[in-house]
């Protein structure tokens, strides 16, 4: 299992098909997205699925990895990724843009929620974190719609994430892009496409906490 997979009970609400009757307006390709993007392998389906319909920068912004050579390590993957699919779908043009590395800000969201479990408040408090500083770079460059690469994994709560991101962007003044990237095989795909690739997986979503848990798994 994918190190970005929590669990969480299932939403109600189509948001897969939510994004889809936005792509399909002729007027989103003209349009600009600021992607949120965890890692390589999650944003491998996303971008794939959405090239060609709208103007997309993968924007890797991860305050939860606190460790340098690590968020360094999946920001080069990212990059790397990128230039191959460029390569492979000449039109899609995609841009790849690092955030600055700032784990102090995910340290004081998460203050007090230390010892909760994963799928817990704090995961909650890290995607506003997440979204909200991506709405803000999305306002201030003038882009039309931020969306994250999150709803990917199968074991995260896409209602959870779109309730959030649609909250932010509307605060910040952005549109909010709904997605559920998991669906169509969606996570599948992901994978097929990490083995084609070659991509580097992590095995822990990047925090510290996550680490933790999973050592003490092995122990």
């Amino acid at each position: 299992m994918h190190a970005c997979d929590i669990l969480i009970p299932m939403n109600q609400i189509n948001y897969q098909k939510k994004l889809d009757e936005t792509l399909d307006n002729k007027d989103t390709k003209s349009k600009s997205l600021l992607l949120q993007c965890c890692c390589a392998p999650c944003s491998s389906h996303c971008l794939t699925y959405i090239e060609g319909k709208i103007n997309i920068t993968a924007y890797y912004y991860n305050p939860n990895i606190a460790e340098r050579d690590e968020y360094d390590k999946r920001a080069a993957e990212l990059k790397r990724l990128v230039g191959i699919l460029n390569s492979e779908f000449p039109d899609a043009k995609i841009e790849f843009v690092e955030g600055p590395f700032e784990p102090e800000k995910f340290f004081l969201v998460s203050k007090g929620l230390e010892n909760e479990p994963e799928r817990g408040r704090r995961c909650a408090k890290c995607f506003e974190l997440r979204l909200r500083e991506t709405a803000k770079k999305a306002k201030a460059e003038g882009f039309d719609y931020i969306a994250t690469t999150l709803t990917l994994s199968p074991l995260k709560d896409a209602r959870l994430i779109n309730e959030i991101g649609e909250k932010v962007a509307k605060e910040e003044g952005v549109l909010w892009l709904y997605s559920d990237f998991k669906k169509k095989e969606g996570y599948k795909h992901s994978v097929e496409l990490s083995n084609k690739y070659g991509l580097y997986r992590q095995n822990y979503c990047g925090c510290p906490f996550s680490k933790r848990g999973k050592n003490e798994e092995v122990t």
